[in-house]
């Protein structure tokens, strides 16, 4: 684990250990006060989310600073380059956050997009972290903000990794978190200190080997090609890619536009199948659901006299399309390995519930020693060892039971299924493993 220190311009204090000054409190009502040498946020019933903003603005910076919790495990959080316009929802507080997340969930250090797109980075994507915080004792947090790229740290270890170009520029702010109307939450406290920032000379600590989430569509950061990813679909042409049932591009199914590749859903069958082939891979992709829409991405494929058969991550409008209500305790559901194995619960949060009609996020990662797994909105929703007895079995009382040897290739290109709905893809990216 690399360190989290870098060589930049001097440190400037954001507090001076005596009072507020530089500080103003916006959105909410819980009290913020100064006890012996730190900023005490305090938790009260019937008040939204509270901040303590800085009055500057900081747009490239690195910030540090030590937390510790006492009197109940609320939720709080570190908001940075944060926004509040008088003219946007009474000048609620948006933008980035760092969580902190005392709960048995554990997502500290995690990165929410408050008040706008929600959870860019929960903690299980960086699931080694989730122990680097401690409930009732001093914790380092870091921050850094250099570009689009943005990096958090919990006593040194490296939590979240986003690549986000929406807001360049906005204040620091400390956050209580709302109680709605159990007393007995109230009186929660949040303890601050050693808040101190760099604004000048700075270069990015070297890069860890995390997971790093990248927004921007059809994009692959230089952080992320250090790590061998690239992207499987370009953003603009059909290089790469070719219809399931001969050698062109099925333009008749399948739109190009303003970055996004459309199945258009006016035919069904005409699948997209990518000209390379896979073993070991990580493949992730963004995806746009509409009412009622199915399809999938299939990988290990066996070609049988009908065409391909394969693994498929199944997408899916489970409320809206029968499939879901189909095969076997819900293994054809949105994330499921199609008719195999059922996702798994999902917790709440913005972002992470599926959600129809809005971009989500998915991945499959296939080792050498083909461990498959299968994530939705940064959870990881379902795991199996390819060829398994458990798998086997799986296969067994499925549809695929009669195809020889049904998902054991050593490899095989990725496929976009046209299930005859309208399904929209962008950012797919993959790097061998």
């Amino acid at each position: 684990m690399l360190a989290a220190r870098l060589t930049a311009g001097p440190w400037e204090p954001l507090f001076n250990g005596r009072d507020l000054t530089g500080w103003r409190t916006i959105n909410g009502t819980a009290p913020f006060t100064v006890v012996a040498g730190t900023i005490v946020g305090t938790t009260v019933v019937g008040s939204p989310n509270s901040f303590l903003a800085t009055d500057k603005i900081y747009g490239d910076f690195i910030f540090e600073c030590e937390v510790k919790q006492a009197g109940g495990r609320s939720n709080s959080g570190i908001q940075f380059r944060g926004v509040s316009e008088a003219a946007s929802e009474n000048g609620r507080v948006r933008g980035y956050q760092l969580d902190i997340d005392p709960s048995e969930r554990a997502w500290t250090g995690g990165i929410y997009d408050e008040a706008r797109r929600g959870w860019f980075y929960p903690v299980t994507l960086n699931s080694s972290a989730q122990s680097a915080y401690h409930y009732g004792e001093w914790n380092q947090l870091r921050i850094e903000a250099i570009g689009s790229s943005l990096r958090t740290w919990v006593n040194g270890r490296p939590v979240a990794h986003v690549i986000d170009a929406q807001t360049a520029a906005g204040f620091l702010a400390l956050q209580i978190h709302s109680i709605k109307n159990n007393a007995a939450d109230a009186g929660c406290r949040v303890h601050w200190r050693n808040l101190r920032i760099q604004t000048t000379d700075l270069s990015p600590t070297p890069p860890d080997d995390i997971f790093i989430r990248n927004t921007t569509p059809n994009n692959v950061s230089a952080a992320e090609q250090l790590t061998g990813w690239r992207l499987l679909w370009d953003g603009r042409s059909a290089a790469g890619w070719r219809g399931i049932k001969d050698s062109r591009f099925p333009a008749e199914s399948w739109q190009i536009a303003a970055g996004v590749l459309t199945v258009v859903g006016n035919t069904h069958g005409n699948d997209l199948i990518t000209t390379d082939e896979f073993s070991a891979f990580e493949l992730q992709w963004d995806f746009q659901l509409t009412p009622g829409a199915n399809s999938g991405v299939k990988y290990f494929l066996n070609e049988v006299p009908a065409g391909y058969m394969g693994l498929e991550y199944q997408l899916l409008d489970d409320e809206r399309h029968l499939d879901a209500k189909l095969g076997l305790n819900g293994n054809r559901t949105l994330g499921s390995l199609y008719d195999l194995i059922p996702r798994g619960k999902m917790p709440g949060g913005l972002a992470i519930v599926p959600r129809i009609g809005e971009w989500q996020h998915a991945r499959i990662v296939v080792t050498k020693k083909n461990h498959v797994e299968h994530w939705l909105n940064g959870i990881k929703v379902l795991e199996y060892e390819r060829g398994s007895p458990a798998w086997a079995a799986a296969v067994a009382r499925s549809k695929f039971a009669k195809i020889p040897g049904f998902g054991l290739a050593e490899k095989g290109p990725i496929l976009l299924q046209d299930h005859g709905n309208k399904v929209q893809f962008r950012s797919l990216k993959i790097r061998p493993l």
